[in-house]
């Protein structure tokens, strides 16, 4: 009866080490995979019967079965990506996806994102990534939905001030001209030239200006005059001590309505000094800088992601945006969620429900952009493993041959 037991014995370690070498190749086979949690075969033995020998009690056991698989959260190393869409995550967390119009909701360690055809972030196999919505500058909704940058575009904003480096000559003579353009935007993004005519009077050193836009009209402060001292600084703005100047420009009539502005023309600093932009020395006029705030739309040209998973926008305006930020979710018990293939995981009764929260707060783990994160597989330890199992699976088959050598040996005694 015992040879019988041990026969059993045998099977059941073939078995067990059969199903953990099938483990083993599922962590090799997936050593280039992005993000990937190894496993460990956890085993338990087999409890067969109980020996009574007077008042001594033995127990006996019955071989070893497999008793589960623990998956292995251990971060895996981080590569340098060129896209700005692989995504790393450096801690604790999931990545949340969902099937387009579905409602499903998938948790996955692999960072690989694409924008796809519909503008939406994407994983490679498909699924949509999910995060916040920035509203407003540094406002973020409260509902989590697909990352989606289809149209993104940078709103335009009005000019309010500009500061012109203009060099008017001293030696000219009276009524000659000379031309400043000023490039403005108004509130819908349209580029609007200003033309400030500076001519030449017949006082010392002094010049009237007169502005006309390209679009719109000015409603205030459209002409005026500049005196200069004795050294060529600014020392008059329409016959009063220099101080900036005020146009405001109203596009009612204009191509594109647009708002009312009113437009600083920066001459002097804080101190109420002139700072040098607006010369009258006696050299060739001339413009030579020019500063002035606004922009006009801008659209997307790239993208960059923060360690709080914040998805920020460059748009060929030279503005840059927060867009949206990405959602992440943890588990009480990770070790419970269901695999379901192509590296994700659905939550069971045994993971618990998600936290859901964004990156680098509440535990989460931080989000390290253009960088993936590669399998947590160690291919040495694995071939080590995988060695210690095929000298374990050959003893059981030893154990079993070596069985079934003594049973025969018996069976030939009682003939």
């Amino acid at each position: 009866m015992s040879l019988i037991s041990t026969l059993f014995t045998g099977v059941s370690g073939l078995s067990g080490q059969s199903k953990a070498m099938e483990i083993i190749g599922d962590n090799i086979a997936n050593v280039n995979t992005v993000g990937f949690k190894g496993s460990s075969p956890v085993f338990g033995d087999i409890f067969s019967t109980v020996l009574h020998n007077g008042a001594v009690t033995s127990q006996l056991g019955g071989g070893s079965q497999l008793s589960g698989v623990l998956q292995v959260w251990d971060q895996g190393a981080i590569e340098h990506s060129p896209n700005a869409l692989d995504l790393a995550i450096d801690g604790n967390g999931f990545f949340i996806t969902s099937t387009l119009g579905a409602n499903d909701q998938y948790y996955t360690r692999n960072g690989q994102f694409r924008i796809n055809e519909l503008g939406l972030v994407q994983s490679m196999t498909g699924e949509i990534l999910k995060g916040f919505e920035y509203t407003s500058e540094n406002v973020i909704s409260t509902t989590m939905e697909d990352i989606d940058l289809a149209g993104v575009q940078s709103s335009p904003n009005a000019s309010t001030y500009f500061n012109s480096g203009t060099q008017l000559n001293a030696a000219s003579t009276a009524t000659s001209t000379f031309i400043t353009p000023v490039t403005l935007y108004n509130s819908v993004g349209s580029i609007v030239t200003l033309n400030v005519t500076f001519t030449k009077v017949s006082s010392a050193n002094s010049w009237s200006y007169s502005a006309i836009p390209s679009e719109g009209t000015i409603t205030a402060g459209a002409t005026g005059t500049v005196t200069f001292d004795t050294t060529g600084q600014l020392s008059l703005v329409d016959g009063e001590t220099a101080a900036d100047h005020t146009f405001t420009l109203n596009f009612d009539d204009a191509t594109t309505p647009a708002k009312e502005i009113s437009l600083n023309w920066d001459l002097v600093d804080s101190a109420g000094k002139t700072h040098g932009k607006l010369t009258g020395f006696s050299a060739a006029s001339n413009n030579n800088s020019l500063v002035q705030d606004g922009y006009a739309t801008g659209t997307l040209l790239g993208l960059s992601v923060t360690s709080l998973g914040d998805i920020t926008g460059l748009f060929n305006n030279g503005q840059t945006e927060l867009l949206n930020r990405i959602a992440m979710a943890d588990f009480l018990s990770p070790s419970g969620l269901n695999r379901s293939g192509n590296n994700k995981y659905t939550e069971s009764q045994e993971s618990g429900q998600p936290t859901i929260g964004v990156p680098d707060t509440g535990g989460l783990g931080k989000i390290l952009g253009e960088s993936l994160e590669l399998s947590n597989v160690d291919i040495a330890q694995a071939f080590v493993t995988m060695i210690k199992t095929q000298q374990a699976y050959q003893a059981s088959a030893r154990l079993i041959t070596t069985t079934d050598d003594l049973l025969s040996e018996s069976v030939n005694l009682v003939r």
